[in-house]
């Protein structure tokens, strides 16, 4: 895999994602159905993504696209701090975050998938070269 691609991400972070992918939450789960091979308007995706010193949730390289699936413990205060955190790194690695609950990907699917689709759009307004 290129470096740039999972921008440098160790060994040890893909052998975490390999386990991610393995045990998913039913969220999850939803959202890779409806995302994987090319359903979602032919864009391609990968789920438990390794990137630099993170796993993220999915992702969209051809757009620079992170998806992130929040459950509860993501409301705490101490958590909070860290996904900030974390999604600042991300952005500085020229990623775009979008989060969803886990709630929205089980009760309303479809509309969290014109929320995906809506960001691609916006992103190939900002960069014709995508």
């Amino acid at each position: 895999m290129p470096s740039k691609f999972n921008h440098n991400a160790s060994p040890e972070i893909f052998r975490r994602a390999k386990e991610l992918r393995e045990s998913m939450t039913i969220a999850e789960q939803v959202l890779w159905e409806r995302l994987r091979a090319g359903r979602l308007n032919g864009l391609n995706f990968r789920r438990q993504h390794p990137t630099s010193k993170y796993i993220v949730d999915f992702y969209c390289h051809q757009y620079k696209l992170v998806i992130e699936l929040d459950g509860e413990v993501h409301l705490e205060k101490d958590q909070k701090e860290r996904d900030f955190s974390r999604e600042e790194e991300l952005k500085n690695l020229g990623l775009h975050i979008i989060r969803f609950t886990n709630e929205s990907v089980l009760h309303e699917t479809n509309e969290v998938l014109f929320k995906i689709l809506d960001k691609i759009s916006e992103l190939k307004k900002l960069n014709t070269n995508l």
